[in-house]
């Protein structure tokens, strides 16, 4: 069950004892929370029957004592703790115990954000069978980008393939962040408009004729000149362009090419799904194999490898970052 179906169930008022909310993506876990708080009860309600607790400020004999009161205003009361990753779990036998036999007028939620909660710990199949656990695990880089796509059609907006992928490439996965300038676009972006790269650069910063992913496209390409173009921008603006982010996205535009050389099927139905990209994107994938062979993108990754290692220092002390760019993208073109 994901968090979309877990509030649609709250909306149709099937509410269940316990919510354990957990994993390393704090999005859905807010999701889930932020909802069950501000809508389970009315207004008027809330001051008689909700209380909210934090992991760090909070024991679990003030969650269960909470938790065994009956509401009074409601036919549920709510019980919110957040930051639940702070509690001292090794001391859980009391909150065991009432998740054993849960008050069916109460509504528990723990959210246990940034980490895994340990599922060989037996409070975690307690929680399971008296309620619901929802994990929210880290997408792939590769998903982000459909991912706002998704987010933002389920609003009624459109967006280019072109501005996912650039907001995916410089936000990276947490959801949280990217989230927050979706909402900015869409306050911004009229919904009978696609959002575009134009878009991107006006609202969120992004610019869209100077970034790594038109630098990937620029080398798939072979433009030397737009290459060396792009890799100046970064050298003056270093700040807005960190190394590490252009090297870990060039890298996976790079792995994928190879991926691409190793596939028997190059139709765009299947480059697109062994690729994990749009298939907006399939024949750039297919114009960047005709410029590097096999063996020249092996090399690519590991000129990669060595720009890291000397953006970190090794061999390559005081060097600055525009400096190796330019390095690495003259030993890519030759």
């Amino acid at each position: 069950m994901d968090a979309n179906q877990l509030i649609s169930d709250i909306k149709g008022k099937k509410l269940l004892p316990v919510y354990l909310l957990h994993g390393e993506e704090s999005y859905s876990i807010d999701l889930v929370s932020d909802y069950i708080e501000e809508n389970v009860l009315e207004e008027a309600q809330k001051g008689f029957d909700q209380t909210v607790l934090y992991g760090k400020d909070t024991d679990f004999s003030t969650i269960v004592n909470a938790s065994k009161r009956y509401p009074m205003m409601s036919d549920h009361q709510v019980i919110i703790v957040k930051e639940a990753q702070n509690l001292k779990w090794k001391d859980d036998e009391l909150l065991l115990a009432y998740l054993s036999n849960p008050m069916k007028s109460t509504v528990l939620v723990l959210a246990h954000k940034h980490s895994k909660f340990d599922k060989r710990r037996k409070i975690y199949k307690v929680a399971e069978k008296a309620g619901v656990v929802l994990e929210s695990a880290k997408l792939y880089d590769d998903k982000i980008a459909p991912w706002i796509t998704t987010y933002t059609k389920d609003r009624g907006w459109r967006i280019h393939p072109q501005a996912a992928a650039m907001m995916a490439e410089y936000l990276g996965n947490d959801l949280s962040k990217v989230v927050n300038e979706l909402e900015k676009l869409m306050l911004n972006v009229p919904k009978d408009r696609e959002i575009s790269a134009l878009d991107i650069e006006q609202n969120i910063g992004i610019s869209k004729d100077f970034n790594v992913f038109e630098l990937n496209t620029a080398l798939a390409k072979r433009d030397i000149v737009k290459a060396f173009q792009i890799v100046d921008y970064f050298a003056a603006n270093p700040r807005s362009n960190p190394i590490q982010v252009i090297l870990g996205a060039m890298a996976g535009y790079f792995t994928k090419i190879l991926k691409y050389h190793y596939l028997s099927d190059k139709s765009p139905q299947i480059v697109a799904r062994e690729l994990g990209v749009h298939p907006f994107f399939t024949r750039e994938y297919d114009t960047a194999a005709r410029s590097y062979s096999r063996r020249k993108t092996f090399d690519i990754i590991a000129y990669l490898r060595d720009c890291d290692l000397k953006c970190k220092g090794l061999n390559a002390a005081n060097v600055e970052q525009g400096d190796l760019l330019k390095e690495l993208v003259y030993k890519i073109l030759n």
